[in-house]
């Protein structure tokens, strides 16, 4: 049966290759810029001289080049966050994993392969912490005679939700790194790259989006955002959810939007109130002990040809910490059986052959450098593995078969159970580095549970996998219990995504067919858990076909610096 499914899911994507498919070519110029904001000058590395940067706009199946000039003063790499890039991990693009850094002064032309994607994706740097300011949009619009599955709105805007630091970025978080001490919190949160009227500079801008009544409008929302989980509204409108991660969700109506880090979301808003000028605003949500800086940031709905004013007594979100807030509206999220949409193709429970359980926690480790400002620095960890970045590239030393670069033995459970979830008395669990990859057969189908812990002041953690989309088939509170839990999984309408919360006291659970071979990052997209090693490798063998076989190496790759 599930031989089956993945043949009809293969034909679906034969016929939208059979469709006009467009090939598109952008250029990326990589600088440094300064910028003034909060009546701060800093000093940001951006595309093309714009925060955020260019947006690539395509239809569903183009293929897409990128080339990128770094003229900035350090290496750096460029992640197209959600594409699937079929057989093509060589242009994924996170550093020391697909590829090595793109050294100043030298270009490097990725290739992007669309498939069935469809909607918003992104994309951004995946070095350090410089996707903080290298990142845009990317639009896959419906292929040609392939329509929305709702009707067409009159016009469209893209929202991108980030994180903004005074100052340069890239030497505050060196400094943290090496020192061992936590990373700071952002000094506010930006619309657009606008900041609103609620940081008290008087040269601060805000973002605004012009409508005209009764016309109906397709946002395209996007979290950029380092390490902050983001409620988002605009007041006195109703958002109507319609895609999720660039597929097609049932849809369903919200006063407000909660999204990870790394997620995107499609929602519809009508202009159907009364002329006038309506707040949008966001805020983070937080289920930590060690919660981000509560702060609001502002945007202006405005109606055409309207003057006047906004009262800022008029916005209402969520508060940052209501945990109701954010599983309600998460619950909500189901898979929609369109056309549109590849057909549901849900891991049966007897396909099953690959299961993974995966705790995640942050911990801390013997901080060793001369930099250190602290005996024990911070650490993260998968199943207490803290991942380090090797010297070269995963992906080359797999494809090389060089030794000594990778091991193929990530644990497939935790070395320990306890009350995960509960008290942590007496619980004194040992973490080791290295880099230790997930190892499946092509066609397999996997099952993956990730447990949160309370390690580390606990909460959710955003996990993204690279090079797929994957059903979310499982979620709950407390720890995971194998024998009740997969009764309560949803096989008939998951969503299908590639970044998922993992509740900070709970847990979720993920399906999917290994049918992309390749070297793929996953990893927490709270960016300061990824630089203490909250990541992994998930390594998909070769099939038995030139067709399922990972494409040949491009003699283009960034050369690595020991090699």
């Amino acid at each position: 049966m599930g031989l089956v499914r993945w043949f009809v899911g293969v034909l679906f994507l034969s016929t939208l290759l059979l469709c006009s498919a467009d090939v598109h070519h952008y250029e990326f110029f990589v600088r440094e810029s300064k910028f003034k904001k909060m009546c701060n000058t800093s000093t940001l590395l951006v595309v093309n001289n714009s925060y955020p940067g260019p947006e690539i706009r395509v239809h569903r199946g183009d293929t897409v080049f990128v080339n990128v000039h770094n003229r900035g003063k350090y290496g750096f790499t460029i992640h197209w966050h959600g594409v699937k890039q079929p057989r093509n991990p060589w242009f994924d693009g996170p550093e020391f994993i697909t590829q090595c850094p793109i050294r100043p002064r030298t270009n490097f032309t990725y290739k992007i392969i669309l498939s069935e994607e469809i909607g918003t994706l992104w994309w951004h740097a995946h070095s350090d912490w410089t996707r903080s300011s290298v990142h845009g949009a990317i639009v896959i619009l419906p292929a040609e005679n392939e329509t929305y599955p709702f009707p067409t709105p009159d016009g469209e805007q893209t929202i991108i939700l980030e994180s903004w630091y005074n100052g340069n970025l890239k030497k505050i978080i060196d400094k943290a790194l090496a020192s061992g001490t936590p990373p700071p919190q952002p000094d506010a949160y930006a619309i657009n790259g606008h900041l609103g009227d609620t940081y008290g500079c008087p040269t601060d801008t805000i973002f605004r989006m012009e409508v005209d009544y009764k016309k109906t409008y397709l946002l395209r929302i996007i979290n950029a955002a380092m390490n902050e989980q983001q409620f988002f509204t605009i007041m006195n409108h109703t958002l109507a959810v319609v895609a999720l991660d660039a597929s097609y969700v049932r849809r369903f109506k919200s006063d407000y939007i909660l999204i990870s880090p790394g997620q995107t979301m499609d929602v519809l808003i009508s202009a159907n109130r009364n002329a006038g000028q309506y707040y949008m605003a966001t805020r983070p949500s937080s289920d930590s002990a060690v919660a981000p800086v509560d702060l609001i940031t502002t945007g202006i709905f405005q109606y055409t040809n309207f003057v006047g004013g906004s009262n800022a007594s008029l916005i209402t979100l969520p508060a940052m910490n209501n945990t109701d807030a954010m599983l309600n509206f998460i619950s909500r999220i189901r898979n929609t059986n369109v056309t549109q949409n590849p057909p549901i193709n849900v891991p049966a429970d007897t396909d099953i052959n690959r299961r993974v359980f995966i705790t995640l926690a942050v911990n801390d480790l013997p901080c060793k450098n001369s930099k250190c400002v602290v005996s024990d620095g911070f650490a993260a960890s998968l199943n207490n593995v803290s991942f380090v970045y090797p010297h070269i590239d995963v992906l080359q030393a797999y494809y090389r078969n060089i030794r000594g670069v990778f091991a193929e033995n990530f644990p497939f459970l935790p070395p320990e159970f306890y009350d995960f979830t509960g008290n942590l008395t007496g619980v004194v669990s040992a973490v080791e580095v290295g880099t230790r990859a997930i190892c499946v057969n092509y066609g397999d189908a996997v099952e993956i549970v990730l447990q949160s812990t309370q390690m580390g002041a606990g909460g959710s953690h955003p996990i993204h996998l690279h090079g797929y989309s994957f059903y979310w088939v499982g979620a709950g509170l407390g720890n995971f219990n194998g024998e009740t839990d997969p009764s309560t999984y949803n096989l008939v309408d998951p969503p299908l995504m590639n970044t998922i919360d993992v509740p900070g006291t709970g847990w979720v659970a993920i399906r999917f067919f290994a049918n992309n071979p390749g070297v793929w990052y996953m990893h927490c997209h709270f960016e300061r858990h990824t630089s203490w090693g909250m990541s992994t490798v998930l390594i998909v063998r070769n099939g038995s076909t030139i067709e399922t076989s990972i494409r040949p190496r491009p003699s283009t790759m960034p050369r690595c610096h020991r090699t």
